[in-house]
């Protein structure tokens, strides 16, 4: 987290970020993963851009990051680091409205 920007920082309330060992069945349909994908990080919750009026006293969002799947894909602890740095960014775009195609274009894919 410390090496996210400040400024996008500042813009994320009432998020949580966690470490999960591996997402679950109904993470994996959510992401509309098949069978042996890999899937590095997920959004759960409502974004930005569809939040109306009335949303307030809700539980926090979350992203969770699943360890093994990240393990996966990298060779050390350097690697991992900065993919899960790429992973908490992506999912923030999520957070901010953004979809996996915007954030493809964006390089954040």
């Amino acid at each position: 987290m410390a090496s996210l920007p400040p400024d996008l920082l500042k813009s994320v309330h009432n998020v949580d970020i966690v470490i999960e060992r591996r997402p679950t069945a109904r993470d994996r349909k959510q992401a509309k993963l098949g069978p042996g994908g890999l899937l590095l990080g997920l959004y759960h919750g409502i974004p930005l851009t569809k939040r109306g009026e009335y949303y307030n006293l809700v539980a926090p969002d979350k992203i969770s990051i699943y360890q093994e799947h990240i393990e996966a894909v990298c060779r050390d602890d350097d690697e991992i680091r900065e993919q899960v740095r790429k992973t908490v960014l992506h999912e923030l775009g999520h957070y901010f409205g953004i979809d996996d195609d915007r954030l493809h274009q964006l390089g954040m894919g």
